[in-house]
């Protein structure tokens, strides 16, 4: 993570992830939907001794119910329905590296006793089988929740949250870092016409315009706004521009979504779940209650849409 040049904030931060680097203990770092927690993680990683092992990241929010043990530990031959061959689990994925738990907050709580488990041993067995595997990797998780007020709710345990709440980050919402969405758009478009061979620039109302937005959706908002704007222009990202790259084709307003006849289906579909996940602040079991389905669809969806933008800001 590239600190230079931002705000004091994020300075103090850049600070706060080398001292975590240079450690081994666990890592939970908290901060809103699309503040770049992964980021900061991989940041950590890249920077520790473990930075020539794996980095393997687990979205915990969309891991299923009744295969989290074997998706986690592995499983052998035979040890349940389906299992036609001996397959390893995140851990022996991660062995030696960074295990990331995304949204460990959505962690099953009976999940959470069998990690903790696994943690304060430092040895684990894959399902249906006998043998003691050691885990040797470092934990670095995530929420988007505050942990104490998770631990109030019964989502999280509180003897888990002790064990993995070592080294504390929070990253701040881009409303508390004055000055970086302008340095970050910056950095977002030359990234765009270095790998496109390009030169586009924006438009002094478009940088107005990009000042002056407090971007609920933080730096992911604000990088798919750049990205999507970059594909619709010919030259100049302006203001216009950047209204139809944030969704005008199926802007909110007031709690509901306007579509123009004759918008594919999928398209709309995407609007229309990307616009109720910035509505609830970018809470995905929320959202997925909205919507009416379940919380693993509505990651599914969203990384399916992550991939679609990355393939296209790379055209």
């Amino acid at each position: 993570m590239d600190a230079a040049g931002l705000s004091p904030v994020m300075q103090k931060l850049g600070a706060q992830l080398r001292l975590a680097a240079a450690a081994d203990a666990s890592v939970f770092i908290v901060g809103e939907s699309g503040t770049g927690k992964e980021i900061v993680a991989r940041a950590i990683h890249e920077t520790s001794d473990r930075r020539d092992q794996p980095f393997v990241a687990v979205n915990c929010g969309a891991i299923s119910g009744t295969l989290a043990h074997a998706e986690l530990f592995g499983h052998e031959k035979g040890s349940f329905t389906g299992a036609v061959a001996q397959n390893a689990g995140y851990f022996e994925y991660a062995s030696g590296g960074t295990l990331f738990l995304d949204e460990v907050t959505e962690m099953p709580p009976d999940m959470q006793v069998h990690f903790l488990r696994v943690l304060e041993t430092g040895t684990y067995q894959r399902v249906g089988g006998s043998d003691l595997l050691r885990a040797n990797v470092r934990v670095i998780c995530a929420s988007n929740r505050d942990p104490s007020v998770s631990v109030a709710d019964g989502r999280l345990r509180q003897d888990f949250l002790h064990r993995l709440l070592v080294i504390p980050l929070r990253v701040p919402p881009l409303r508390e870092r004055e000055g970086d969405a302008l340095i970050l758009a910056h950095r977002f478009l030359d990234t765009l016409n270095r790998e496109n061979g390009t030169r586009k620039t924006f438009a002094p109302r478009m940088l107005e315009a990009i000042a002056l937005h407090d971007w609920p959706g933080n730096v992911r908002e604000l990088r798919n706004a750049v990205q999507r704007a970059y594909i619709l222009a010919d030259a100049a990202l302006d203001t216009d521009v950047l209204a139809r790259a944030r969704g005008q084709e199926g802007e909110m307003r007031e709690g509901s979504l306007n579509f123009p006849v004759g918008m594919p289906l999928g398209r709309a579909q995407r609007e229309f779940i990307l616009a109720t996940l910035a509505h609830h602040a970018g809470d995905k079991r929320l959202a997925a209650e909205t919507l009416g389905v379940s919380l693993k669809t509505l990651y599914n969806r969203l990384d399916a849409y992550g991939r679609e933008t990355s393939d296209a800001a790379g055209a």
